[in-house]
């Protein structure tokens, strides 16, 4: 006989014989007893996690008819008649699986709800399974809608998913929902070890511990693993032939790594790293164990009893116990963040080896007291307090004066300096070296004349405009407009233009930002602030646009100031319909009860005018 897989061979027959899913076994299990059955099921989760083990162990319960032959409708199905082994062998005619990713057209689907006006032959229930029922098309899920919503008594509907995200909200709506989880480690294990114990196959305790991290709560991946495992050892699975089948690192390098960086051994970092290269081991797996071991170092620095708990459980509790004394809590933490992104990094690295150093090499670059981070403090403080050095008289190398360095300086909000002598124009005096705390140029102990009036030197000192300033702006664009008889004339004529699109891109630029300065009968001079509104294209559709007004004339443009124009005018308007809006606002009661009572207050910009 052929050899049957562990995942197919120790496949649960009953719901009693399910792991890790108790949430679903026990509402399935209620519903049977009472007999409270809904007409469709939808059973959601990772692969491997039991979806189609529950769709048939389903399937046997409703359609058991008992040792005897007189069963009916149970939450433990005998296994030993007719539709329980026809279920089990895949051949119950009855029971229909549909795998949606290789049939999911509307044509399949219609076929299979075509069997569904014909009652069961065999069993008491017809039960369709429709496995990955996500990958069906949206034609083929609107076909099954009708049926799904209002089957026949006698027929039950199975939907499987990985992943429930794409299934129509239309088909959740008509099913119950479960949701299997993923299984934890420790589930893994203990299931590994009876299935194990079963086949009489020997196996050591932390060679099974790898296997279930391995299977990332998958009961199938586990199994296949385990197979694995058995031909690799020979029937024989030792923790060192799993490590090496899964390319997994010895924890005995990890907490070498993790003590390295609570000392700031860099060369340790750096050898031991080369060390696993060398042995081929993958940089992914290493940062694996090692967010591994310090999340539990992290779980024993937040509860110090859980250091001392038996390690019965965890053999290498006591060594992550002492590691967690060894490194302080921030660096943990820092650690394991650096670990978890660094393994998105390492694909990204032309050699992983060197990712990972870099990774690891990371947390002694941010450790305190480090002379990186020594380094980089530094150089802040010598940035914080930059100092501008003025030229300096021509002194012999011999004769120059050693003066200290200033300390450093902080720094204030920028503001308007109150002292006129810091406007904009003034210069600062500077005043050399040699006269700085009245010391002399010569060197102590030399007879030195008297220090003498400190030579001072003018330095031009810049001001930084206000925020919002725009470079070479004019002062005369913040005065207020002073309306004028060719302002109110040339605002009337460019809104006329504007509301009847007669003007636009660039000709709609120059017609807003330009101030109307003299008026001939055939020739009209414009200003404009800005040379690249000045171009010849422009210039003539604004010709064009204002001789369909009936203005036959030509157009002039010089560079200049701009007091009044149509733009200036809008962006008034608009200022003072905010300030409106914002005084009736501040000014309203309520608003003023609200603010005074309940310490409201108004988040600004957040106020438009209606």
């Amino acid at each position: 006989m052929a050899y049957l897989v562990l995942a197919r061979k120790h496949r649960p027959r009953t719901f009693s014989e399910m792991v890790g899913q108790e949430h679903v076994v026990q509402a399935l299990e209620n519903a049977l007893t009472s007999q409270r059955l809904h007409h469709a099921y939808l059973f959601t989760g990772t692969r491997g996690v039991g979806k189609t083990t529950v769709s048939r162990i389903l399937a046997k319960s409703l359609n058991c008819q008992g040792p005897d032959g007189q069963g009916g409708i149970t939450a433990a199905p005998c296994g030993v008649c007719q539709a329980c082994r026809d279920i089990d062998a895949g051949r119950f005619v009855d029971y229909t699986e549909l795998d949606a990713a290789s049939n999911r057209g509307v044509d399949e689907v219609q076929a299979l709800l075509e069997q569904a006006v014909y009652k069961p032959v065999q069993g008491r229930f017809k039960v369709f399974m429709i496995d990955e029922v996500h990958m069906l098309t949206g034609h083929a899920f609107n076909a099954m809608l009708k049926t799904l919503e209002e089957p026949p008594e006698y027929l039950k509907f199975v939907l499987a998913t990985t992943d429930p995200q794409k299934v129509p909200v239309t088909v959740l709506s008509r099913c119950l929902q479960f949701n299997l989880r993923p299984m934890a480690p420790e589930t893994v294990l203990e299931h590994l070890a009876r299935v194990l114990e079963a086949e009489s196959i020997p196996a050591e305790t932390q060679a099974l511990r790898l296997l279930a991290r391995a299977a990332r709560g998958s009961m199938r991946d586990a199994l296949s693993l385990t197979d694995q495992a058995i031909a690799f050892g020979n029937g024989d699975i030792q923790e060192a032939g799993v490590r090496q089948m899964l390319g997994s690192v010895d924890r005995g390098h990890v907490f070498r790594l993790i003590e390295a960086l609570a000392q700031g051994d860099g060369k340790t970092v750096v050898e031991t790293s080369e060390g696993l290269r060398r042995d081929g081991l993958s940089a992914a797996s290493t940062l694996e164990e090692m967010t591994a071991v310090l999340q539990g170092m992290a779980v024993m620095q937040a509860v110090p009893s859980r250091a001392g708990a038996p390690a019965g459980s965890d053999p290498d509790a006591a060594e992550t116990a002492r590691l967690a004394a060894l490194m302080p809590a921030d660096e943990t933490q820092l650690l394991y963040s650096l670990c978890l992104h660094g393994r998105g990094e390492l694909g990204l690295a032309p050699d992983e080896y060197a990712a990972l150093t870099m990774v690891l090499l990371r947390l002694l670059a941010f450790k305190p007291g480090s002379p990186a981070v020594g380094a980089a403090g530094e150089k802040k403080t010598l940035n914080e307090a930059p100092r501008r050095e003025a030229p300096q008289a021509q002194v012999a190398p011999a004769d120059r004066p050693r003066v200290p360095p200033a300390p450093p300086v902080e720094r204030t909000a920028a503001v308007d300096p109150p002292d006129p002598a810091l406007r904009p124009g003034h210069r600062l005096p500077v005043v050399e070296p040699g006269a700085l705390n009245g010391a002399s140029p010569r060197s102590a102990g030399s007879d030195a004349a008297p220090p003498g009036p400190a030579k001072v030197m003018a330095m031009p000192v810049r001001v930084q405009p206000p925020p919002g300033a725009r470079e070479g702006e004019s002062s005369a664009s913040s005065a207020p407009i002073q309306p004028s008889e060719d302002g109110d004339f040339w605002y009337a004529t460019v809104t006329q233009m504007v509301a009847a699109e007669a003007v636009t891109a660039l000709t709609r630029e120059l017609a807003l930002q330009s101030q109307l300065v003299a008026r001939d009968v055939d020739q009209w001079l414009l200003r404009v602030e800005r040379e690249s509104l000045n171009q010849a294209g422009s210039r003539d559709k604004l010709q064009g646009a204002l001789a369909g007004l009936g203005h036959d004339v030509k157009i002039a443009i010089e560079i200049g100031a701009v007091v009044d124009s149509p733009a200036r005018r809008n962006k008034q308007a608009s200022e003072e319909r905010q300030r409106v809006a914002e005084e009736a606002i501040r000014n309203d009661p309520e608003v003023q009860s609200m603010m005074r009572d309940w310490d409201a207050r108004i988040v600004p910009g957040t106020l438009r005018p209606a």
